[in-house]
């Protein structure tokens, strides 16, 4: 079902300042903008991409049905995401294939539909480092020997793929060059890997880091590290839980201000207990605890987020980024991570309507996805 042709005003920020216009949507797109006068309290943002999400409401995406996935879409378009990648830990082969199905067939009726899009799916971990496996359960780990091996792991019949991996594993610049030429988008994480290792998948084709600072080396100053190696790497990008516990604030604000807000991509990395409030959950085969927006499993490891894209995005907002550099790494960056920034990720004439309404503070006043309100 397409939207009907519809107007809505707000301001645009750009710079410190912000732009009042009037945006005409039809068919689902943005059809004109033009500038209007007048004092105005709401703010148009381009809607948010959560590029790394394991699920809310008690929705697990790796034991989600396709029924529960929109669900967790609906949930998720409440709080401004109008697009996301369902994102599966390390599991059972049967385990990948029904998950992958779910997500097919939640993509197969959402178009058209007021709900957060799924656009693709994302891998994190089926070739990762056991000694940096954070809540993934290792077990189910694996090394690169062929390329039959990725060719054997599910996919949807449409949308992106993206895999996050660790580059020192057996096979590991092999499986970069794969992942390139089988146009997944490839990203480095759970990982240890040394500079050397990381300056050949580089060239590979990885230029981007799953979850900065977590289940990867540090920085210390006689040691580069997987942190140390992406900050003074001038073509890295990385994406960040800004929650304000999986980094500390301050860590986050010298990232990136090493690196600059065009190169940074907020995620959520939620879990299913999002949205459901402190509590005993079971999660990945693990019992796990929320306490105080903290997750925590036996070990004392932190096993995901309970936050979503609009909370990190008000995080940033107060650690004193302006709203246009919250709506990049909220929006365009993750956009141009998956390149479907031509269609998704900024607010320009021929692109989907995807939008959030908020106040300066960044509460939400409404969402538009497709140019049709949620």
């Amino acid at each position: 079902m397409q939207a009907e042709s519809i107007t809505v005003d707000g301001k645009i920020p750009e710079g410190d300042g912000s732009r009042p216009v009037k945006i005409e949507i039809a068919m689902g797109l943005i059809a004109s903008i033009s500038e209007i006068d007048g004092e105005t309290d709401r703010v148009i943002l381009p809607g948010f991409i959560d590029v790394h999400n394991h699920g809310a409401v008690g929705v697990d995406v790796n034991a989600a049905s396709p029924g529960e996935l929109i669900e967790v879409s609906r949930f998720l378009s409440k709080k401004g995401v109008t697009g996301w990648l369902p994102t599966i830990v390390p599991d059972d082969p049967d385990n990948y294939r029904s998950a992958v199905d779910a997500i097919d067939r939640a993509m197969a009726v959402q178009t058209g539909e007021p709900v957060a899009q799924i656009l693709g799916v994302h891998y994190e971990g089926v070739f990762a480092n056991k000694e940096m496996c954070g809540a993934l359960r290792k077990d189910y780990f694996r090394e690169f020997t062929d390329v039959g091996q990725l060719e054997s792991l599910p996919l949807p019949a449409k949308g992106v793929r993206m895999m996050t991996f660790a580059p020192e594993i057996e096979g590991g610049i092999a499986l970069t060059r794969a992942l390139i030429e089988e146009r997944w988008i490839p990203s480095i994480g759970h990982t240890n890997a040394e500079p050397a290792i990381l300056e050949s998948v580089f060239s590979a084709g990885a230029h981007h880091i799953t979850h900065f600072f977590n289940t990867m080396t540090g920085l210390h100053h006689r040691d580069l590290g997987v942190v140390g190696w992406a900050l003074s790497k001038e073509e890295t990008t990385f994406d960040i839980i800004a929650d304000g516990i999986h980094v500390h604030p301050s860590v986050i604000r010298l990232a990136v201000d090493a690196r600059g807000c065009d190169k940074v991509t907020l995620i959520s990395d939620s879990i299913a207990p999002t949205g459901l409030g402190d509590g005993e959950y079971k999660v990945w085969g693990k019992s796990l605890s929320v306490t105080a927006g903290r997750t925590s499993i036996a070990n004392g490891s932190i096993a995901g987020s309970v936050i979503g894209v609009d909370d990190a995005a008000k995080n940033m907002q107060l650690l004193g980024y302006s709203l246009e550099d919250v709506s990049r790494m909220s929006s365009l960056n993750p956009s141009k991570l998956l390149k479907l920034d031509e269609t998704y990720g900024s607010i320009e004439v021929g692109k989907r309507a995807d939008f959030v309404i908020c106040d300066e503070g960044l509460q939400i006043k409404s969402v538009y996805i497709g140019g049709r309100r949620v």
